[in-house]
């Protein structure tokens, strides 16, 4: 099972995709602020599982954002 992590510790401002849609490592999956700065998470090849964090959580760098299978 392949998992979308988090790059950097921050809150999660955008969540751009949605259980069960097909992903590609080219997808812009989460958005997270950290210091007033914008990072892209990028996805990963598969469809989405699950995701576990919601806008607005705080995550740490290399959290678990999402699943995919």
């Amino acid at each position: 099972m392949a998992e979308i992590l988090s790059t950097i510790s921050g809150k999660i401002k955008e969540i751009n995709i949605a259980v069960g849609q097909a992903v590609t490592e080219d997808d812009e999956a989460f958005i997270i602020e950290a210091m007033k700065m914008e990072n892209v998470v990028y996805g990963e090849d598969g469809t989405v599982k699950n995701i576990l964090v919601a806008v607005g959580d705080n995550v740490e760098e290399d959290q678990v954002l999402a699943e995919l299978e």
